[in-house]
């Protein structure tokens, strides 16, 4: 049970710094929040994510890109121009860890206000810092494992931040339903959003990219939503005007 309680801690608090601080915040902008409770979330998005943290400035120059580019040639990750989720996700990792190490050339209007914690970056990024979080899980795991199975579970803790970008970048484009004619190939993978805090309404979001609560139709319902009602209710965050 110890298991199964940390995993799913371990999947939804990793799903919700990704879409609350680096897709909601980073990249879209969709509130603001103050100087010090940007640091908050960012060290929140370390300690959720661990040995796969994902810098909020890299992901959030990358997404904007994506919308930018989307299902193009140009898109950073697209599976029209990808022939496998593997290969996408290896030269999304390659584009990725260029944007964060500085070497690649990005137009200005990617890096307008992205957060940028370069020191947390550099540490995030390491293996030092990656083999200590793996070192963690994996002894947390011979503690309290009860059964062989269990550790299957074990290498999606190791990868958990880009094993949920995989899951929304691959498949929100292949499968499922539209409510909005764009020009991409984005989908809605109705009842998965649920089980990915909001992300699998991807057809919304890429038909309304200024817009906090992903949710369209009665039906549908993003978690993510309630969160930031009370966060902006709590003067925390302050949700901007939707103006897409």
């Amino acid at each position: 049970m110890a298991i199964l309680i940390f995993f799913l801690c371990h999947w939804y608090l990793s799903l919700f710094v990704q879409t609350f601080f680096l897709h909601r915040y980073s990249a879209h902008r969709m509130f603001t929040m103050s100087p010090g409770w940007e640091r908050f979330f960012h060290l929140l998005t370390y300690i959720a994510q661990g040995s796969s943290y994902l810098s909020a400035y890299g992901y959030g120059v990358l997404h904007r890109m994506h919308h930018a580019f989307a299902d193009t040639e140009k898109d950073v990750h697209s599976p029209k121009y990808d022939p496998s989720l593997f290969a996408m996700m290896w030269r999304t990792k390659n584009i990725y860890s260029d944007i964060v190490d500085r070497k690649a050339v990005v137009e200005p209007r990617f890096t307008a206000n992205v957060p940028d914690w370069h020191a947390l970056d550099v540490w995030g990024s390491s293996w030092v810092s990656r083999f200590m979080w793996v070192g963690l899980y994996t002894a947390f795991y011979l503690v309290f494992a009860t059964a062989w199975w269990q550790f299957l579970l074990l290498p999606l803790h190791y990868v958990m931040g880009p094993l949920h970008g995989a899951i929304i970048n691959w498949y929100a484009h292949k499968y499922g339903y539209r409510n909005y004619e764009v020009d991409d190939t984005s989908r809605n993978m109705w009842p998965i959003e649920v089980l990915v805090m909001g992300e699998g309404l991807h057809n919304n979001h890429h038909a309304h990219s200024g817009r906090a609560n992903f949710a369209a139709r009665w039906f549908e319902f993003d978690p993510t939503w309630p969160i930031i009602r009370v966060l902006h209710a709590l003067h925390i965050i302050r949700l901007r005007p939707v103006t897409t």
